[in-house]
């Protein structure tokens, strides 16, 4: 008997494994449709066999591979914590021919919105040559591969992607020549500089280089950035934080949400930084989230702290580094305290997160529910910035 195709989703939805949809592919020619799409619509792979063996399938049945909307290749190498450091940046040997097979597979997926590809040390992440020939317009893009003429020329050719993160960028790295071609090798070298017209609805973007923000967010319409200074001397942090910021004001919208990380936290360049932050007009007045921020142990220091939060009126969000306080706090009513005292000068604050890089970057996140400030074990710290 015939179900209608309401009642075949239902029954898949309700199906407690991935194994048991597999079964259900076998039961009839309804089932193996509805199944099937459940099965592809998402897919996340992590050992290599396994990679192999999806693209396999991917590119040898297209009725599977339109069905991929989102796929996820981990290739993050998770090394035993009794090895010694040194050994945990060897690389790793794939099958052979692996990334020609991931490859393949991509240029099947044509459905695709949301690709996620994770490669660390162990890997070579040199490869994105994997993404020449793909046709899908991708929405999400989390690249752990190489900047390089390659991901630049895909970059150029995505219109709908509004949420990027890129791990990697050099916009002046020499190219090895691909052949020895006396010839070839006079030709100019591609550019790994991306057309100012190409991404034109980026919203979010996470860079660990602020480099890449520089490149990125003018005349794009970036509301959310997360980006780090690449720089350690004083004098160059402050140069690298004027570029960033007057290239933050070149953004076709204004900044929702904004967070910075930084090699080496100072209460001294967190106030030039919040002063920066409240004098340009693209990250004022409609700010939601800032961070990170050093919040000064004295009570004069916090105080103009304080006075210029006063001047961002949408904040509901704001994350401080704290391991310098001696004792720190460690209990919820010391952070309640702390956090009620911020709201106290900034009553539009929600989320305070507390961050502790003397302790293994230990974040906790208090919010603010009915007038009381609670633990928010719920809430990531870590996309909170992307959410808010």
């Amino acid at each position: 008997m015939e179900l209608s195709l309401e009642a075949y989703r239902n029954i898949v939805k309700n199906v407690g494994s991935r194994a048991d949809i597999v079964t259900l592919c076998r039961v009839s020619k309804g089932f193996q449709n509805v199944a099937e799409r459940a099965l592809y619509n998402t897919l996340y792979v992590r050992h290599d066999q396994d990679t192999v063996a999806l693209c396999h399938t991917l590119t040898n049945t297209p009725r599977l591979s339109v069905l991929v909307d989102a796929l996820t290749i981990d290739l993050t190498n998770e090394v035993d914590s009794s090895e010694d450091e040194s050994d945990s940046h060897e690389r790793v040997s794939l099958p052979e021919g692996y990334w020609d097979l991931v490859a393949g597979a991509l240029q099947h997926t044509t459905q695709l919105h949301f690709f996620t590809i994770d490669v660390d040390n162990a890997f070579d992440s040199s490869t994105a040559w994997i993404l020449n020939n793909c046709t899908f317009q991708l929405k999400n893009f989390h690249c752990g591969l190489d900047w390089d003429h390659h991901l630049v020329t895909f970059l150029n050719t995505q219109i709908e992607l509004h949420d990027l993160y890129i791990i990697d960028y050099n916009d002046s790295r020499p190219e090895t020549p691909t052949t020895s071609n006396v010839a070839s090798s006079s030709m100019p070298s591609p550019s790994l500089t991306i057309d100012s017209h190409s991404l034109p609805n980026l919203s979010t973007l996470h860079c660990t280089f602020s480099e890449a923000a520089v490149a990125l967010v003018p005349g794009r319409p970036i509301t959310h950035l997360k980006t780090c200074f690449s720089r350690s001397k004083l004098e160059d942090k402050r140069e690298e934080m004027a570029t960033l910021f007057s290239k933050i004001g070149e953004s076709t919208k204004p900044l929702l949400s904004l967070d910075i990380a930084d090699s080496s936290y100072t209460d001294s360049f967190s106030m030039e930084l919040l002063n920066v932050t409240v004098n340009t007009p693209k990250t004022t007045t409609h700010l939601r989230h800032l961070g990170t921020l050093v919040l000064p142990i004295n009570g004069k220091e916090r105080l103009k702290c304080y006075s210029l939060l006063m001047r961002l009126p949408h904040l509901r969000c704001l994350e401080v580094e704290i391991s310098d306080w001696d004792p720190a706090p460690s209990t919820l009513p010391g952070f309640r305290a702390l956090a009620s005292e911020m709201k106290l000068y900034r009553p539009t604050l929600i989320h305070v997160v507390f961050v502790q890089f003397a302790q293994d970057y230990e974040r906790t996140v208090l919010t603010a529910t009915a007038g009381v400030w609670r633990l928010d074990a719920e809430i990531s710290a870590d996309t909170l910035w992307r959410e808010i």
